[in-house]
């Protein structure tokens, strides 16, 4: 019996689509995101905490990811971190 040959997946040249030309998929809107109504992430919760205490305000810990994501931006803003 002959083995049957597979390509192996990782020969295989793929573009990564977030750090393309094509900025479609990191700029989605929160709003659209499909898990945006879960909780906020550990790590959006750990930077919106100190977001919120360098701008002097306070932090929402019941936020969902897209709220969080939304909360980031402008905080972000007032405190010159957006980019």
């Amino acid at each position: 019996m002959t083995a049957k040959y597979t390509a192996d997946p990782r020969d295989q040249a793929h573009e990564n689509p977030k750090t393309g030309d094509d900025t479609s998929n990191r700029d989605k809107n929160p709003d659209d995101w499909t898990t945006g109504d879960e909780p906020m992430t550990g790590a959006q919760a750990s930077y919106l905490k100190t977001l919120s205490e360098e701008a002097g305000e306070s932090f929402d810990d019941g936020l969902t990811k897209a709220e969080a994501s939304k909360r980031i931006d402008a905080l972000q803003d007032k405190t010159g971190r957006g980019t």
